[in-house]
Parts: C-alpha cells; structure tokens; sequence
C-alpha cells in the first residue's frame, strides 16, 4: 500500500472551497551563495529543464556547475534584491493578494487564492495542503508562464500532479496551459506600453525580449517559440506598429548548445551599432520582475546597447501587480472557474441541518 499524506480534518457542515493556485518559477532564501547552491541543484536537476543523459549532467552539474556559478549568481541577485526580499517572491506575492480582492469585489470572496514556487520557497506541496486545510475540492492551477514551454509550465505542472499522487482524497483540477494571445493578455501589455510612451515619448523601436529555450526543444515539438512570436506579432498590431518598428528576441542562453535565435544580446548589440537613438525594452513573457529582467536586461541589456553606440535606452516594467493585469488576470480565473461556484449564503443554515442531522459535530 502507498503510504498517502494525511488528509486535514474533516467536517459534513464545512462548506467545500474553491482555490486558485498561481505558480511561478521560484527563487533563493536569500542572495548569498550558500542558499543558491540548494536553489540551482533544485532547478537544474529537473528533467525538464536539462535533458542530457542523467549521468553525464550530474557530472557536470555537481562536479563544475555548483561549485562555481552559486557564488556568481549570488553576486546578481544581490544588485536586485529589496528589504522585503527576492522581486520575484515580493511581486507574485502581491499579485496574489490583488487577484483574491478583485475576485471579492466580483462576488467570490470565497475563493481561496495562493501561490506556490516550483523551486524554493512556498512549495507546491505546502501550498497544496495549506488550501485542502481550508477545504478547498475545487483547485484551478495557473502557471503564470503565459507562452507554454515544457521546462516551465509543464514543470510547474508536474511538480503539482506529484502532489496530488500523494494524496487520498485528490481535489477537483483544472489547469491553465497558456494564455499567450488572451485578449486581457494582450490588452493589459498594451496598456503598459501605451502609458509608458504617455510619460516618456514613444521609442524609436520596441524590443520584446522572451526566456530563450535550446532550439532543440522546437524541433521536438515544444510550441514555446512560435507562441512568443504570436504574443509579439498581436502586441504589435494592438499598439500599431508596423514590422519595422519591433522585434522579437530571446535571453538568457546557458550552455554551448544552440538555443533559439535572435538572441537580445546580439539584437541590442547590432541596435547600438545603428544608432538607435530610444530603444523601448519590454520582457511580455515574465509577469512578474526578477533576476532576468532587472538584472539580465535592465542592467546588462543597457550596458550592452550602450556600449555599441546606442541612445537611450529604456526598460519598460513588468506587469507585476498593476491594475491591468489584476483584472486581465481575474478574467481569466473566472473564465476557468465557470460551473465552479461557491455555496451561496442562504444555501448554508439548510447544508448544517442536514449535515447536524447526519451526525456532524456542532
């Protein structure tokens, strides 16, 4: 017999929950190399995000990889890391509790909504069965990736069907694959854009940096690269832009395998040798600042253009917890929670009695 996680406390006159569980990459305890190695071994031991043969990559991971790059990439998050702690856990953190005050205004205060960190701090697992304490049988899991790739959304979905394997008594599930041409999406970029040209001028040129992934992971049948590209092209034609005006490109290569191109660093590199006189700079795959934004493009990005001649150069924010996005964002939820709803008011004095009358404690 499988040995199952135990199940929370149980009453027949607790009205079951539905929860929202929003899910996001992760990020250290803190910038220092001692809570990084823990952190990357973590990250880089998932199948999904390395898919050499398992005994070459734990050679090269545990024998160069952590033995050198905790203490570097320590050194970057410390430049972006604020008193409340790592940007990344700071924003999703706060794009929770908006999500779960809009969802209220709308109606659905009885909503659970959570976030968890595929790696690192909150797991999936605790969040898990933080919401089932709480009686939540109805989980709707958004992976806020919104262009679907396999070493991001797909793990981040594995790391919640490993969790619900442990379980006896599994919730109800619903998953969010993508939402990389979602309307609200798409509005809430161009909203962003939009004001920030209001305050600052429109650019010479709009650069949409995505997350690279090696170009093998295309030609095995992972959308990722195509769906950024759609994501761009309908950015674009909400703001008006015409081909010339934008381009697409992908960071933060790793390795020597070839990943997919145009990499930004090459793209800001030949920008600057234009003479791009205002270059605007937006990250429309990650909802939420981090490492890869703040540091790799607001900070690296900048002094790579810089350097090869260019003007000015201008990173436009994440989502992060704006408005727009927090409503963009509850328009999706209550897409996916259609059918799903909370027991109504008067419903409960008649769902006690019934439950009294069948033995439930007082």
């Amino acid at each position: 017999m499988p040995d199952f996680l135990p199940e929370p406390s149980f009453r027949h006159d607790a009205p079951a929950r539905v929860g929202v569980l929003l899910l996001n990459l992760g990020t250290p305890a803190a910038p220092t190399a001692g809570a990084l190695r823990p952190y990357l071994k973590q990250f880089l031991s998932d199948r999904r995000v390395v898919e050499l043969p398992r005994w070459l990559w734990a050679l090269i991971l545990n024998g160069v990889i952590l033995n050198v790059r905790p203490r570097k990439s320590a050194e970057k998050y410390a430049s972006i890391w604020t008193p409340d702690g790592s940007p990344l856990l700071v924003n999703t953190r706060q794009q929770t509790e908006a999500l779960a005050a809009r969802l209220a205004q709308d109606g659905q205060a009885g909503v659970v909504v959570d976030f968890a960190m595929r790696y690192g701090q909150p797991s999936v697992e605790s969040v898990i069965g933080r919401l089932r304490a709480q009686g939540v049988d109805q989980l709707l899991v958004i992976p806020l990736y919104p262009q679907y790739a396999a070493s991001s959304s797909g793990s981040a979905l594995d790391a919640v069907f490993a969790t619900l394997m442990q379980l006896r008594n599994m919730p109800e599930l619903r998953t969010v694959r993508h939402f990389h041409d979602h309307p609200a999406y798409i509005a809430a970029l161009a909203s962003q854009v939009r004001a920030h040209w209001q305050r600052h001028g429109r650019g010479d040129k709009l650069l949409m940096s995505f997350h690279g992934v090696p170009r093998y992971t295309l030609d095995k049948g992972d959308p990722y690269p195509c769906e950024c590209h759609k994501t761009g092209r309908l950015l674009a034609e909400a703001l008006g832009l015409s081909q010339a005006d934008y381009v697409v490109c992908f960071q933060s290569r790793f390795g020597r395998t070839e990943w997919v191109k145009p990499y930004t660093s090459d793209v800001l590199r030949e920008l600057g040798r234009q003479k791009v006189g205002k270059l605007d700079v937006i990250c429309p795959g990650f909802i939420a600042d981090c490492l890869e934004t703040l540091e790799e493009i607001a900070m690296e990005g900048k002094e790579t253009f810089l350097t090869a001649g260019g003007g000015e150069y201008r990173y436009l924010p994440c989502l992060n917890a704006s408005p727009v996005w927090v409503d963009a964002l509850a328009q999706i939820s209550r897409e996916q929670l259609a059918g799903w709803l909370t027991p109504k008011a008067e419903d409960l004095p008649a769902r006690r009695t019934r439950a009294l009358a069948m033995g439930a404690r007082a």
